[in-house]
Protein backbone atom coordinates (compact mmCIF):
# COMPACT_ATOMS: atom_id res chain seq x y z
CA UNK A 1 0.00 0.00 0.00
CA UNK A 2 1.28 3.47 -0.67
CA UNK A 3 2.55 5.86 1.81
CA UNK A 4 -0.23 8.76 2.68
CA UNK A 5 1.42 11.41 3.51
CA UNK A 6 -1.94 12.81 5.83
CA UNK A 7 -1.89 15.80 8.38
CA UNK A 8 -4.05 15.43 11.08
CA UNK A 9 -5.81 18.18 13.00
CA UNK A 10 -6.64 18.78 17.27
CA UNK A 11 -7.79 21.77 18.63
CA UNK A 12 -6.79 21.81 22.41
CA UNK A 13 -7.40 24.26 25.35
CA UNK A 14 -7.56 25.08 28.97
CA UNK A 15 -7.85 27.69 31.59
CA UNK A 16 -3.55 27.28 32.66
CA UNK A 17 -0.59 26.47 31.09
CA UNK A 18 3.37 26.77 31.42
CA UNK A 19 5.38 25.75 28.19
CA UNK A 20 8.31 26.15 30.93
CA UNK A 21 11.67 27.82 29.61
CA UNK A 22 14.54 25.64 30.05
CA UNK A 23 17.28 28.43 30.85
CA UNK A 24 15.28 29.08 34.02
CA UNK A 25 15.72 27.13 36.89
CA UNK A 26 14.45 28.28 39.81
CA UNK A 27 10.94 29.47 38.63
CA UNK A 28 8.76 28.58 35.89
CA UNK A 29 8.44 30.75 33.03
CA UNK A 30 6.10 29.81 30.33
CA UNK A 31 7.33 30.43 26.80
CA UNK A 32 4.12 33.19 25.28
CA UNK A 33 2.49 29.94 23.55
CA UNK A 34 3.12 26.11 23.33
CA UNK A 35 6.30 24.58 21.76
CA UNK A 36 6.47 21.57 19.47
CA UNK A 37 7.19 19.14 21.78
CA UNK A 38 4.20 19.88 24.00
CA UNK A 39 2.18 19.44 20.66
CA UNK A 40 3.44 16.63 20.10
CA UNK A 41 3.19 15.12 23.31
CA UNK A 42 -0.70 15.84 22.88
CA UNK A 43 -0.74 13.22 20.00
CA UNK A 44 1.31 11.10 21.63
CA UNK A 45 -1.38 10.64 24.51
CA UNK A 46 -3.68 9.50 21.48
CA UNK A 47 -1.60 7.29 19.88
CA UNK A 48 2.07 6.53 20.16
CA UNK A 49 3.70 2.97 19.34
CA UNK A 50 7.44 3.29 20.04
CA UNK A 51 9.85 2.12 16.98
CA UNK A 52 6.82 2.24 14.83
CA UNK A 53 5.68 5.35 14.35
CA UNK A 54 6.49 9.17 15.22
CA UNK A 55 4.85 12.36 15.32
CA UNK A 56 6.43 15.80 13.21
CA UNK A 57 4.58 18.56 14.33
CA UNK A 58 4.14 20.47 11.14
CA UNK A 59 1.94 23.91 12.15
CA UNK A 60 0.05 25.75 15.45
CA UNK A 61 -2.70 27.93 15.19
CA UNK A 62 -3.12 30.15 18.20
CA UNK A 63 -6.63 30.75 18.56
CA UNK A 64 -6.94 32.69 21.92
CA UNK A 65 -4.81 36.15 22.75
CA UNK A 66 -2.21 35.28 24.78
CA UNK A 67 -3.05 36.01 28.57
CA UNK A 68 -0.59 36.06 31.71
CA UNK A 69 -1.00 35.59 35.32
CA UNK A 70 1.49 35.24 37.79
CA UNK A 71 1.14 32.81 40.83
CA UNK A 72 2.77 30.84 43.98
CA UNK A 73 2.73 27.29 44.14
CA UNK A 74 4.00 24.59 46.43
CA UNK A 75 6.10 22.23 45.50
CA UNK A 76 8.25 19.48 46.65
CA UNK A 77 12.02 20.39 46.83
CA UNK A 78 12.92 16.13 47.13
CA UNK A 79 13.21 13.04 44.54
CA UNK A 80 11.18 10.39 46.15
CA UNK A 81 12.95 7.10 46.74
CA UNK A 82 13.33 4.44 49.34
CA UNK A 83 12.91 6.95 52.33
CA UNK A 84 9.44 8.03 52.76
CA UNK A 85 9.07 11.82 52.00
CA UNK A 86 7.45 14.40 54.73
CA UNK A 87 6.40 16.89 52.60
CA UNK A 88 5.78 19.39 55.51
CA UNK A 89 9.59 19.67 55.55
CA UNK A 90 10.41 19.81 51.78
CA UNK A 91 7.55 21.97 50.65
CA UNK A 92 8.75 24.91 48.42
CA UNK A 93 6.98 27.97 47.52
CA UNK A 94 7.84 29.00 44.31
CA UNK A 95 6.11 31.86 42.00
CA UNK A 96 5.26 30.61 38.45
CA UNK A 97 3.98 33.06 35.01
CA UNK A 98 1.33 31.04 33.51
CA UNK A 99 -0.93 31.63 30.51
CA UNK A 100 -4.57 31.64 31.11
CA UNK A 101 -7.28 30.99 28.73
CA UNK A 102 -5.35 29.24 26.08
CA UNK A 103 -6.57 27.12 23.01
CA UNK A 104 -4.59 26.21 19.84
CA UNK A 105 -5.24 24.19 17.07
CA UNK A 106 -2.13 21.95 16.17
CA UNK A 107 -1.35 19.95 13.10
CA UNK A 108 0.78 17.28 12.82
CA UNK A 109 1.82 14.19 10.44
CA UNK A 110 2.21 10.46 11.38
CA UNK A 111 5.65 9.31 10.02
CA UNK A 112 5.57 5.44 9.50
CA UNK A 113 8.99 3.56 10.32
CA UNK A 114 8.81 0.65 7.74
CA UNK A 115 9.99 -2.76 9.57
CA UNK A 116 13.73 -2.82 7.81
CA UNK A 117 14.42 0.86 9.27
CA UNK A 118 13.84 -0.35 12.86
CA UNK A 119 16.06 -1.40 15.56
CA UNK A 120 16.86 -4.89 16.79
CA UNK A 121 15.32 -3.84 20.22
CA UNK A 122 11.89 -3.45 18.54
CA UNK A 123 11.41 -7.03 17.61
CA UNK A 124 12.73 -8.41 21.52
CA UNK A 125 8.51 -8.64 22.27
CA UNK A 126 6.78 -8.75 18.96
CA UNK A 127 7.63 -9.58 15.58
CA UNK A 128 5.39 -7.25 13.27
CA UNK A 129 4.45 -8.96 9.52
CA UNK A 130 7.34 -7.57 6.77
CA UNK A 131 4.18 -5.97 4.33
CA UNK A 132 3.23 -3.28 7.71
CA UNK A 133 2.21 -0.64 6.45
CA UNK A 134 1.12 3.18 7.55
CA UNK A 135 -2.64 2.51 6.60
CA UNK A 136 -2.76 0.51 9.99
CA UNK A 137 -1.67 3.37 12.23
CA UNK A 138 -3.88 6.13 10.27
CA UNK A 139 -7.14 3.94 10.93
CA UNK A 140 -5.79 3.05 14.78
CA UNK A 141 -5.69 7.14 15.38
CA UNK A 142 -8.82 8.31 13.82
CA UNK A 143 -10.61 5.75 15.30
CA UNK A 144 -9.32 6.58 18.97
CA UNK A 145 -9.07 10.35 18.13
CA UNK A 146 -12.78 10.58 16.76
CA UNK A 147 -14.26 8.86 19.75
CA UNK A 148 -12.37 11.23 22.18
CA UNK A 149 -9.81 7.86 23.52
CA UNK A 150 -6.37 8.62 24.80
CA UNK A 151 -4.30 6.56 26.87
CA UNK A 152 -3.19 9.42 29.33
CA UNK A 153 -4.37 12.49 30.15
CA UNK A 154 -3.07 15.58 27.49
CA UNK A 155 -1.74 18.43 29.61
CA UNK A 156 -0.40 21.94 28.91
CA UNK A 157 3.40 21.76 29.83
CA UNK A 158 2.25 20.55 33.24
CA UNK A 159 0.43 17.66 34.19
CA UNK A 160 -1.87 19.56 36.64
CA UNK A 161 -3.18 21.35 33.63
CA UNK A 162 -5.27 19.18 32.33
CA UNK A 163 -6.10 19.80 28.33
CA UNK A 164 -9.09 19.60 26.87
CA UNK A 165 -9.12 18.49 23.15
CA UNK A 166 -11.27 17.41 20.14
CA UNK A 167 -10.38 16.34 17.04
CA UNK A 168 -10.80 18.43 13.80
CA UNK A 169 -11.59 16.02 10.61
CA UNK A 170 -12.60 18.71 8.82
CA UNK A 171 -10.47 21.80 7.97
CA UNK A 172 -12.01 23.30 5.59
CA UNK A 173 -14.70 26.02 6.93
CA UNK A 174 -12.70 26.58 10.61
CA UNK A 175 -12.53 30.26 12.40
CA UNK A 176 -9.81 32.16 11.76
CA UNK A 177 -6.43 32.39 13.85
CA UNK A 178 -5.68 34.83 16.06
CA UNK A 179 -4.95 38.60 13.71
CA UNK A 180 -1.25 38.91 15.41
CA UNK A 181 2.34 38.86 14.45
CA UNK A 182 4.76 38.42 16.87
CA UNK A 183 8.38 37.18 16.89
CA UNK A 184 8.57 34.47 19.94
CA UNK A 185 12.54 34.37 19.47
CA UNK A 186 14.33 31.63 20.37
CA UNK A 187 11.87 28.32 21.35
CA UNK A 188 12.47 24.81 22.90
CA UNK A 189 11.93 22.59 19.59
CA UNK A 190 12.30 18.77 21.31
CA UNK A 191 14.58 16.53 22.78
CA UNK A 192 17.01 14.92 20.72
CA UNK A 193 15.54 11.29 21.74
CA UNK A 194 16.87 9.35 18.63
CA UNK A 195 21.06 10.33 18.60
CA UNK A 196 21.24 9.76 22.63
CA UNK A 197 18.18 7.94 24.54
CA UNK A 198 19.80 8.30 27.63
CA UNK A 199 20.86 11.37 27.94
CA UNK A 200 19.05 13.29 25.06
CA UNK A 201 20.37 17.38 24.03
CA UNK A 202 17.61 19.55 23.42
CA UNK A 203 17.00 21.53 20.35
CA UNK A 204 15.75 25.34 19.37
CA UNK A 205 14.67 26.97 16.89
CA UNK A 206 13.51 30.54 15.73
CA UNK A 207 9.76 30.48 16.24
CA UNK A 208 7.60 33.33 14.38
CA UNK A 209 4.06 33.77 14.61
CA UNK A 210 2.13 35.31 11.56
CA UNK A 211 -1.54 36.06 11.72
CA UNK A 212 -1.66 33.29 14.47
CA UNK A 213 0.30 30.66 12.84
CA UNK A 214 3.40 29.25 13.81
CA UNK A 215 5.14 27.31 10.87
CA UNK A 216 6.93 24.16 12.53
CA UNK A 217 9.80 22.72 10.65
CA UNK A 218 11.11 19.16 10.00
CA UNK A 219 13.32 17.92 12.63
CA UNK A 220 16.29 17.29 9.97
CA UNK A 221 15.40 20.69 9.10
CA UNK A 222 18.67 23.34 9.10
CA UNK A 223 16.30 26.05 10.82
CA UNK A 224 16.41 23.50 13.64
CA UNK A 225 19.33 24.34 16.10
CA UNK A 226 21.30 21.45 18.04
Amino acid sequence: MEYMDKEYCLEIWGDWACFTRPELKVERVSYDVITPSAARAVFESILFKRYAMRWQVTKIEVLNPVKWAAIRRNEVGAVAGKSPIYIEDKRQQKNSLLLQDVRYRIYAKLVFIPVKDRPKEAFAKHQPSGDENPMKYYQMFERRASQGQCFTQPYLGCREFAANWKYVEDTGNLTKPLAEDRDLGIMLYDMDFESNPQKPDAMFYRAKMVQGVIIVPDKDSKEVMR
